[in-house]
């Protein structure tokens, strides 16, 4: 049983780009990376196995908020936490829920112990504090655990930004303080990422980022970004956050976002991400390619019998054609939704292993400039 470790393999002369490696007592994990979120202990749609195989998933990410309701925690611990119930012998991260509870916005109430809210389940009221959080996420078993936090609005005053990044501070005391004062579970180490917050204003976010800093935490988070303001301004918010997060440590950028977002943060830094997008997006017909996005709902493709991506090396990309996929859709069969998130999964981890590559090598910007665009074509 160690701490995670992060060694800083590589950084792009070109840009503040990094490939490093992530060590926990579940494995490695070669950065930059994507985590592809399992909220209820399932990437929707996916098994373990094609996760493992296809995907060539390297960690995945599941949420406190959603399994504290269901399984719940007593059947978390009879099983032995989220590794053996789900039958997953790689790295998991757990969000702490901070999200899930801003998302509750008419039916949460926050107050310095923590936060009442109802499940969007039965309606039962529940209270979060940063001890009980830490106690979840302990049962759960995640290699990484998130702090609790506030996540305010993009459209937050300043005012409204620096009362609830203070409070996230506290709570993070809080957290911090709890998490060193409980054992590990199921004989692993467990890791303690904080949050940055602040929204939008630069001067909250710098002093958030020391605040954060000076835990000395095995890894840090920036949160509270992709939550509606424009995309400019996430990539200003990211880079100030690399900038004063510290180096050896790996930074997570989290709930962020389309592959371009991914490319444009991993320049400014970012190591780690996660994003609902490519199942979510998958179930609804759209597919991120090798070439560009896909409507397979389009007419365009009732007759197109070529592979769904040939650019990747994966057996479901070149074995399904568009028109399979496209006729799987219209007619509501779901191995529709489970070809198009695995080849959405699939192509966010070649995006993320090929960004490594190109960092290795000492071309990732022009590699980048080159292919951003590409991606953004709608075929």
């Amino acid at each position: 049983m160690a701490a995670l470790q992060f060694n800083l393999e590589h950084t792009d002369s070109a840009s503040a780009a990094r490939a490093g490696t992530i060590t926990t007592d579940h494995g490695t994990i070669q950065t930059p990376i994507f985590m592809p979120v399992g909220t209820v202990g399932s990437v929707k749609g996916v098994t373990q196995q094609q996760l493992k195989t296809d995907v060539q998933a390297q960690i995945i990410l599941g949420n406190t908020y959603h399994l504290y309701l269901r399984p719940g925690m007593e059947t978390m611990e009879a099983a032995g936490g989220l590794h053996r119930l789900m039958n997953w012998d790689r790295p998991i991260l757990t969000d702490s829920g901070g999200y899930q509870v801003f998302s509750l916005a008419g039916t949460r109430k926050i107050n310095e112990e923590g936060v009442t809210f109802r499940s969007h389940i039965d309606g039962n009221k529940h209270l979060f504090t940063p001890e009980k959080v830490m106690d979840i996420e302990r049962s759960i078993g995640a290699d990484i655990m998130m702090a609790f936090d506030e996540c305010p609005p993009a459209n937050s005053t300043f005012k409204y930004a620096e009362n609830s990044m203070h409070l996230t501070h506290r709570w993070l005391d809080r957290c911090w303080n709890h998490f060193n004062n409980t054992p590990d579970r199921y004989g692993h180490t467990q890791n303690l990422f904080p949050i940055v917050q602040g929204a939008v204003f630069h001067d909250l976010r710098k002093a958030s980022c020391e605040y954060i800093a000076s835990k000395g935490a095995t890894g840090n988070a920036i949160g509270g970004l992709s939550v509606g303001e424009p995309e400019e301004v996430m990539y200003e918010i990211a880079a100030l956050c690399c900038e004063h997060l510290p180096k050896d440590k790996p930074r997570y950028l989290m709930g962020v976002g389309t592959p371009w977002n991914i490319l444009e943060n991993i320049a400014l830094g970012v190591d780690m991400f996660d994003c609902v997008m490519p199942t979510r997006n998958g179930r609804n017909a759209m597919l991120f390619t090798t070439k560009g996005v896909i409507n397979i709902d389009n007419k365009k493709w009732e007759r197109d019998f070529s592979p769904i991506d040939p650019g990747l090396e994966n057996e479901w990309s070149q074995y399904y054609s568009k028109a399979y996929v496209r006729h799987l859709f219209k007619a509501g069969e779901l191995l529709g939704y489970t070809i198009a998130s695995v080849q959405n999964l699939a192509f966010y981890l070649w995006l993320v292993r090929e960004a490594r590559k190109h960092i290795l090598a000492g071309d990732f910007m022009s590699w980048k400039n080159e292919l951003v665009p590409v991606l953004k074509t709608r075929l």
